[in-house]
């Protein structure tokens, strides 16, 4: 007898250790790095130099290599930076996190998941603006109904992509 209790013992034992490490296993994805909730009023963007708090919904995020976020006030001037962040500030530092808004939703999502609409006849705070969508129908419509050019994935945008949208930008 005293040897069953024993044994259900040690199966108690071995169901929540079981339990414990499952619920470590799921935590995991909660662990995973997520975008800075705060702007502060005096942040800047360190491409244009505009602040960005005052267009919370067009605001974009870089995490870099050590840790230190960056604001924008676009994917434009975040792609610009991401091209070359030696140029604005950021010497020997690398991009770890690109973190977006879904125009539609503006739900913070990983920008190099994004489907970006280009050529619309809606413009960011900055001008012509890389409009990021979560899902590929979403970015279609948006590029029908405000008559967008294409539809690009984070991949296809290149440096000179950028630059001929950055051209004559001007404060809005």
């Amino acid at each position: 007898m005293a040897n069953l209790f024993l044994k259900i013992g040690l199966i108690r034992k071995t169901v929540l250790l079981a339990c414990f490490i499952s619920c470590i296993l799921m935590a995991n994805p909660l662990l995973a790095q997520q975008p800075s909730k705060e702007t502060s009023p005096q942040e800047r963007c360190p491409v244009c130099g505009m602040f960005v708090a005052k267009y919370p919904d067009w605001i974009t995020q870089i995490r870099l290599n050590n840790g230190t976020v960056k604001f924008f006030d676009g994917v434009k001037d975040l792609m610009a930076f991401s091209f070359n962040p030696a140029s604005f500030g950021a010497s020997g530092q690398t991009v770890q996190e690109i973190w977006v808004k879904d125009y539609y939703t503006l739900a913070w999502f990983d920008g190099r998941s994004a489907w970006y609409v280009v050529g619309s006849n809606v413009y960011g705070p900055m001008g012509h603006e890389f409009i990021p969508f979560s899902s590929a129908a979403a970015a279609e419509n948006f590029r029908k109904d405000h008559n967008g050019t294409k539809v690009v994935r984070f991949d296809e945008i290149t440096e000179p992509l950028v630059q001929s949208m950055r051209h004559g930008q001007k404060m809005r």
